[in-house]
């Protein structure tokens, strides 16, 4: 064990710290999916050439994610995530500067290898926090991480609605956000690898128990993907609604995870992420058919509004059981990321051939399927509940659990 110690408030203070980066990453991601049809013209793109550029997103994140454990290896937690968060909020700007689509496909991949690396070291930085708190933080972490896609969004359709040149717009955007993701970064904990620990390897594939975790996350983000991208074509299509109300659809779907995540520690620490994940895929599955058998929108609606409260803690339990897993948590993490990801790059398009092929309706019977799965592979994250060094007295020294 290593004998460094934190101070209670030192290790609240970088829950907080964390929180905001968290949020931080969350609006970079808000504010660039608000303004891909000004990318999309801005590179003359096709809707085909459009969703293949988008694809590098996910290859670039897969390729990098397991390079963060090397990173905060080789210059300590607090530096890694602070270079890593800044080149994350600044690489905002290369999609807006992309004149083609060749030039696009490399700024995606750029983008997304750094969204992907930033997502490993702040959630391996979040479970940390979490060890040391012996309670669950990571609901809310990620909860953090909807607001700031919300509000992210939010600055994104209002730039949109004024007809601002996105070039403006992302630059702005990613000098803020870098500022705030620094500052923010001065408060996390400063983990340094023990004298003769052995880096992390460059690439390596995901270790067994991060195979199974990632089976319960790729099920909870297939039908996020799906309910994102086709909620409001579901509700337009099958129930002949207007377009505000199938756009309401989805930001209601949104707003339901946002919030649940929000609250969600409080039910994963009176009744563990086991019983937390089987009750919400029983939600999930709820929703599905509730969606499946809709004749009216309402029903739809709140069948969309079930299936994200079902969800929404979903992953951020994931990354705590992965990163709880093993003796190296950023690996642990960084294979559930990459499958997490993959997941979400195929549900759309899946979706999308299933409704080609059959209808909309069939394509989230799919979804209910694989909903089912949460409640049945749900054991899998009980490594997440093993227990962690206790606090209860402010100012009390905390033992770093890292071996």
């Amino acid at each position: 064990m290593s004998d460094v110690v934190y101070d209670l408030r030192e290790v609240r203070r970088a829950r907080y710290a964390v929180a905001a980066v968290f949020a931080v990453h969350g609006a970079v991601t808000g504010s660039f999916a608000t303004r891909v049809p000004w990318v999309q013209d801005h590179a003359s793109l096709s809707a085909g050439q459009l969703g293949f550029a988008l694809a590098f997103t996910a290859f670039g994140a897969s390729c990098s994610m397991p390079l963060a454990g090397r990173i905060s290896h080789r210059f300590g937690s607090r530096t890694a995530l602070r270079g890593l968060i800044a080149l994350w909020t600044l690489s905002l700007v290369l999609p807006s500067l992309a004149p083609n689509m060749l030039t696009l496909c490399l700024a995606m991949f750029t983008y997304g290898a750094s969204a992907g690396m930033a997502d490993v070291a702040m959630n391996a930085l979040g479970v940390e926090v979490e060890r040391l708190l012996d309670k669950s933080i990571m609901s809310g972490l990620h909860g953090m991480w909807s607001a700031g896609a919300l509000t992210g969004s939010a600055a994104g359709t209002l730039a949109a609605h004024l007809g601002s040149d996105a070039r403006l717009h992302f630059a702005l955007a990613a000098v803020t956000l870098t500022l705030l993701g620094v500052l923010a970064c001065r408060w996390v904990l400063d983990v340094q690898a023990t004298e003769g620990e052995e880096p992390p390897p460059r690439f390596a594939l995901p270790p067994k128990s991060a195979l199974l975790i990632g089976t319960v996350g790729f099920c909870a983000v297939f039908a996020e993907g799906a309910s994102l991208d086709w909620s409001a074509v579901y509700l337009r299509d099958q129930l002949d609604t207007s377009a505000g109300l199938a756009a309401a659809c989805t930001t209601g779907f949104m707003l339901t995870m946002a919030l649940a995540r929000l609250v969600g520690d409080v039910v994963v620490n009176r009744f563990g992420a086991v019983r937390t994940v089987r009750a919400g895929g029983g939600l999930a599955v709820l929703g599905g058919l509730l969606i499946v058998v809709a004749g009216h929108p309402a029903v739809a609606m709140g069948g969309f509004a079930l299936l994200g409260l079902g969800i929404a803690v979903v992953v951020p339990l994931c990354f705590a059981a992965a990163g709880h897993s093993g003796p190296n948590p950023s690996q642990a993490i960084a294979g559930v990321a990459t499958i997490t990801y993959t997941s979400g790059l195929i549900a759309p398009s899946l979706i999308g051939g299933v409704a080609q092929a059959s209808s909309l309706v069939v394509s989230f019977v799919l979804v209910t399927v694989l909903a089912c799965g949460l409640a049945a592979f749900a054991g899998v994250l009980r490594t997440g509940d093993r227990s962690r060094p206790k606090v209860s007295r402010p100012g009390a020294a905390v033992p770093n659990p890292r071996p």
